[in-house]
């Protein structure tokens, strides 16, 4: 068991490490590969936040640029459009009363979501693409989560390879805790996520499931984000004998890598499918967290 403090984000205290945060996605982008994408309806993205509150969500991630295998970034000024209207209409008297976090790897956007009300910034870049970003966080006493990826978007998934993966991994994200402490954010405000799909193989992925717990040494909750991915599905498609299913029907499949997870130390879940992953985390958190 995680012997963390519950994290406090604006008004709300995350009990982090007495259950599993369960972390709802929302993508306000118009091509997400998980077949959930909103673009630009406000209104769509608020009536997702509150079914996602309703099921049993601790929190809200939103993001206005897709990270998918083979994507390029879009300009600063298209992902705010995307993203500040939505973390304005959730934080409204009439909005959906959840802690947010924005996925951004860009200061500029950190810094206008962070004034409009969000709590918590996720980059997928673990602070290595913008070296402002630990600085904005830092100011507004923001959340901080820190992922590991190798290459881009766009280049990741070219034959990605490690000579040490666990070693490289915990070495990627120390730089990062190193930077974001040094600028002044709290260690107790910063979570790991080591990336699972961001860069790995299908044997990546797995390894670093299997080995989770020894990201525990880094000293931060650990996220894990596997929801709908594709490597689920290539198993699932190996396992069934056929074609790789489709995004929606992986939903099974990340229940399984939820439950690993949380049995190797995860303290929090990224997921598409809220329901589905409240109920398998609440029953992990009965069996392995005494």
């Amino acid at each position: 068991m995680t012997e963390s403090q519950p994290l406090h984000l604006g008004p709300y205290a995350l009990p982090i490490g007495q259950r599993t945060i369960v972390m709802g996605i929302i993508n306000v982008t118009p091509d997400s590969f998980s077949g959930d994408a909103l673009g630009d309806d406000v209104e769509a993205a608020v009536a997702q936040a509150r079914r996602m509150k309703a099921e049993g969500a601790d929190m809200l991630d939103i993001g206005g640029q897709s990270t998918r295998p083979g994507s390029d970034p879009v300009p600063v000024e298209e992902e705010m459009r995307r993203v500040l209207p939505v973390i304005e209409r959730l934080v409204a008297p009439d909005g959906v009363p959840l802690p947010l976090s924005v996925d951004t790897n860009r200061a500029s956007v950190a810094e206008a979501a962070l004034q409009a009300g969000a709590h918590m910034i996720n980059d997928i870049t673990g602070l290595r693409d913008d070296p402002a970003m630990a600085d904005v966080v830092a100011k507004h006493n923001a959340g901080l989560i820190l992922m590991h990826i190798q290459g881009t978007p766009r280049t990741m998934q070219q034959n990605p390879h490690y000579d040490d993966l666990l070693g490289e991994v915990k070495q990627y994200l120390q730089e990062g805790i190193d930077k974001a402490v040094a600028a002044g954010v709290s260690k107790e405000r910063i979570w790991i996520d080591p990336g699972i799909g961001f860069g790995k193989t299908l044997a990546h992925n797995l390894e670093l499931l299997r080995r989770l717990a020894e990201l525990k040494s880094l000293g931060c909750p650990i996220l894990v984000g596997t929801s709908r991915k594709s490597f689920i599905g290539r198993i699932l498609a190996e396992a069934r004998g056929g074609e790789l299913p489709p995004p929606s029907e992986r939903v099974v499949g990340t229940g399984a890598t939820l439950a690993v997870s949380v049995a190797n130390g995860a303290d929090i879940v990224r997921v598409h499918d809220v329901a589905h992953a409240v109920e398998v985390v609440r029953v992990m958190d009965a069996i392995v967290r005494v």
